[in-house]
């Protein structure tokens, strides 16, 4: 009885979250997948990504494409489920206000909140430092690189790790998670605990560099904290990046960088190399036609960006028009769109759907008109919607008619508006 409580409550979860359009982990382990094309590029970026960690190189990253509401939320769910089962530590974020692809501070912070370790729940964390193993090979390869110049990382990163192990200090402890977390480290308390296991002469511990160069270090740092507890790395798995087209000039330039940055496409020499960390970034498929490419009355992105960044007379500027560039030829010319609907796949998720509606409400939920016009821009959504709809009509309505209304879904906007322009993030120290 216990069992079977338990399986109608993931399916009355699963067809609550497909009734609001966000897939959620019940959802998708019902569902499943009907993408086996990215599912392989998927799980050929994480086996490249083992390779490539091995090597000091990252793995380069995968692009998805596909209208609103055609299923790139539940491709991403399925995706974090894959990551997840293959030992890897998952974050599974949408870009936004307060998770801007321009701002890495921003995204770490979102990214280091929604990660989740396979077979736990809670803090990620919290999950990775309770399985460090200090005599072990993984963590003593970690610890010699977080205190070694080819690290690139504040002193506070090795000295934390040192006082973390050695410490004792239970509060003092949480503080260091919350530092590995993305929280303010206080410099004298983290001298003064270096100096009660005498090594206050070991780490040279000055001012946090900037925002952004932080945020980067704290992606390295957690990225091989994860590796050397047990983990195979870190996923980030990143939805509606098409967002970025209503950012200003500048931030959509950096949103364009950090974009190649986060597919493992720069070079060491822009530190913007992570071993461990591999990335997937959703966005729609007109994004290229509509933002980079050229407008007839306007110029787009790809010539737009450049242009005026390479006008400045500053180094910077030239830097971020050449990052800028790489970003949006990968969108330009990587993506993966989404397979289209057919008949078949239409039908086969009617079957799955009205057997978990039907799981869900103990209610044998019927055959009905699917909906479906067999037009190559036809998308899932709202044909789960219909379905769901109808069903519980006809489940607490018996014997009433109705025809149903389908709203069409509205197109992203691609016009600059202010108010979904990151803020700049201050300097933690």
């Amino acid at each position: 009885m216990q069992r079977l409580n338990i399986a109608r409550t993931a399916s009355r979860r699963a067809v609550e979250a497909l009734r609001a359009g966000v897939p959620n982990r019940d959802a998708v382990s019902q569902l499943g997948c009907s993408q086996p094309e990215i599912e392989q590029k998927f799980l050929t970026m994480l086996h490249d990504s083992l390779e490539k960690r091995d090597a000091q190189q990252q793995a380069y990253g995968l692009i998805v494409s596909g209208d609103f509401g055609s299923g790139k939320s539940h491709l991403l769910q399925y995706l974090e489920h894959l990551s997840l089962e293959n030992g890897y530590v998952a974050s599974k974020l949408v870009i936004s206000k307060e998770t801007s692809l321009a701002d890495p501070a921003k995204l770490f912070r979102a990214a280091i909140e929604q990660a989740r370790v396979p077979g736990k729940l809670g803090s990620a964390i919290n999950n990775v430092a309770s399985a460090l193993h200090y005599n072990s090979d993984r963590y003593r390869d970690f610890s010699l690189w977080a205190a070694s110049p080819e690290s690139h990382l504040a002193a506070q990163f090795p000295a934390s790790l040192y006082v973390y192990e050695y410490g004792g200090d239970l509060e003092f402890s949480n503080s260091i998670i919350r530092f590995w977390s993305g929280d303010p480290l206080t410099t004298r308390e983290l001298r003064g605990k270096l100096r009660e296991l005498g090594q206050q002469s070991t780490y040279d511990i000055g001012r946090l560099p900037n925002a952004g160069e932080l945020a980067m270090q704290r992606f390295r740092f957690a990225t091989r904290l994860m590796i050397a507890a047990g983990y195979e790395g870190w996923v980030l798995l990143i939805d509606e990046a098409e967002l970025i087209a209503q950012y200003t000039f500048k931030q959509r330039a950096k949103a364009y960088a950090e974009l190649a940055r986060w597919m493992g496409r720069l070079d060491d020499l822009e530190n913007g190399i992570f071993p461990g960390l591999a990335t997937v970034v959703a966005l729609t498929p007109d994004f290229d036609a509509k933002v980079i490419q050229y407008q007839g009355d306007r110029p787009g992105d790809e010539e737009l960006v450049p242009g005026r960044l390479r006008a400045s007379p500053r180094d910077e500027d030239a830097l971020l028009a050449t990052l800028a560039v790489r970003g949006m030829r990968l969108i330009s010319q990587q993506r993966q769109p989404l397979s289209p609907l057919t008949a078949e796949r239409v039908q086969q998720t009617f079957e799955e759907l009205r057997k978990i509606y039907s799981e869900a409400f103990q209610w044998p939920a019927p055959r009905i008109e699917l909906g479906f016009s067999g037009q190559a821009s036809a998308v899932m959504r709202p044909l789960v919607r219909r379905w769901i709809t109808e069903w519980d009509i006809r489940r607490m309505y018996p014997g009433s008619s109705f025809e149903p209304e389908v709203t069409p879904l509205l197109p992203p906007s691609y016009e600059e508006d202010p108010d979904v322009e990151p803020s700049d993030t201050p300097a933690t120290e």
